[in-house]
């Protein structure tokens, strides 16, 4: 099985800078997106539709705003939008997907660049979500949690750790948080089978980062205990160019 965790910076900029094309270009049975920005009756899906996909939203309230999309070739059991938490729910920030014994979370963890009040949220979302995987995770062991997570967990994840230690997505508070994460059931998949490997899945749109590489890897895909002797690899697909992050990929032994 292979599923691809994308965060487009708006779906329909993303279409209009070929996606579709390049989505033909790779192997893909469950393709998540975040920062969809859009309401599902606002996207034209029929190329989605033509290529076998059936989509699954959770939109923000506010419009062109957040959002997580789902698209997989396979209709899952069940489909669930949001965590049951209000003040994330009317965000879009996480949907999830049913496959028999298997469910994947497609989640956008919010950003705290914007400040104090944005990162206050950020910390009470990462507690909160904690809480509701902790009682998840007793009815569906069986979790693969994609997405941006707005946070670079190691000093390998990101372009210049010592200049970024205050910087948001890179504070000692959110770092702990994901090795918490990763001790309390899930495995880092792309970390798993490349410890020493450096590639990052977003870069600045300022000085050139993307061009020289100063990127910082925020998005990922966790998978359950249960689950990690079946990660076979995982990646970043670098040269994928329709948003400021690049998609990421996991391949797994199981089949939908």
């Amino acid at each position: 099985m292979d599923i691809i965790s994308y965060n487009v910076n708006g779906i329909r900029a993303a279409q209009k800078k070929e996606l579709l094309n390049w989505l033909d270009s790779v192997d893909v049975d469950v393709f998540c997106i975040q920062e969809s920005k859009a309401q599902q009756e606002q996207v034209d899906v029929s190329e989605f539709e033509a290529r076998g996909f059936k989509d699954y939203w959770h939109s923000a309230e506010k419009k062109g705003y957040s959002g997580v999309v789902t698209f997989a070739k396979k209709a899952p059991d069940l489909v669930v939008e949001g965590c049951g938490i209000e003040a994330y729910d009317k965000e879009g920030r996480v949907i999830r997907t049913d496959f028999g014994d298997l469910t994947i979370l497609n989640c956008y963890f919010p950003s705290g660049t914007s400040g104090d009040i944005r990162q206050t949220v950020k910390m009470e979302f990462l507690a909160d979500f904690q809480n509701w995987i902790n009682q998840l995770k007793k009815e569906r062991p069986n979790l693969i949690i994609v997405g941006d997570y707005n946070i670079a967990h190691t000093e390998m994840d990101i372009h210049n750790p010592k200049s970024n230690k205050k910087t948001s997505g890179f504070l000692p508070e959110e770092r702990e948080w994901m090795s918490q994460w990763f001790d309390s059931g899930f495995t880092d998949a792309f970390r798993s089978k490349h410890p020493e490997k450096v590639e990052y899945s977003w870069w600045s749109y300022r000085a050139g980062a993307r061009k020289n590489n100063k990127g910082w890897r925020i998005d990922y895909q966790s998978v359950s205990d249960p689950l990690k002797d079946k990660i076979i690899d995982a990646g970043q697909y670098n040269d994928a160019v329709h948003s400021d992050h690049c998609p990421v990929w996991l391949k797994l032994d199981w089949k939908l």
